[in-house]
């Protein structure tokens, strides 16, 4: 009586226990794309999907007429109330068109980007943010990072003492742990991103 009984592998058990007979093996090659079939089931040597997929950057894209913008790219901010917020010395009246065509898939407030593609034809993305009124705030960017271990405030680079009372609201909506990153647009208003970590 032999001391060792070889088991049959699973997937033959479980077939034999459902009543199922297994093909034979046909001898194709070891390997996770061993000869993958193609959409229409017809082996192809090369997987139909392949390569890791990528975020997308911009929530929308369009493209309008802009003849009045001199330079062949522009940055800008659309506020609720209307108001454009340009990077670049560009008119605002001039970005009117390219806002319309942005607005019609992304409402205010959104922060977006133009290139000049042929002549007065442009291409826009842009992608929705948040606005916060922060007049407690000095400097042009600032950073505020809650942990286990406190709090620290960073304003334009620098560790400061103080402390942002509306940054904290911000990152407390995230929990306890947080990162509420800052950036002026125009007066009291900023562009926010509160992250919990």
């Amino acid at each position: 009586m032999p001391l060792f009984r070889r088991r049959k592998p699973l997937h033959e058990q479980l077939a034999e226990a459902g009543g199922f007979a297994l093909a034979p093996d046909t001898g194709a090659a070891p390997g996770l794309s061993a000869q993958p079939p193609g959409w229409d089931g017809a082996p192809r040597g090369e997987p139909g999907i392949h390569g890791v997929p990528q975020a997308r950057r911009w929530e929308t894209v369009a493209s309008g007429e802009a003849p009045g913008l001199k330079g062949d790219d522009v940055h800008f901010v659309a506020l609720e109330d209307g108001t454009l917020v340009v990077d670049e010395d560009e008119p605002d009246a001039s970005l009117a068109p390219l806002a319309e065509a942005v607005e019609a898939a992304v409402p205010p407030p959104y922060r977006a980007e133009a290139v000049r593609r042929d002549g007065e034809t442009w291409a826009v993305a842009a992608n929705r943010i948040a606005v916060a009124a922060l007049p407690e705030l000095r400097g042009d960017e600032a950073e505020l990072t809650s942990t286990r271990d406190g709090k620290v405030l960073k304003v334009d680079g620098r560790t400061t003492l103080g402390s942002a009372r509306g940054l904290e609201r911000l990152g407390e909506a995230e929990g306890t742990e947080y990162v509420v990153q800052a950036r002026r647009l125009d007066g009291d208003l900023w562009e926010v991103e509160a992250t919990a970590l």
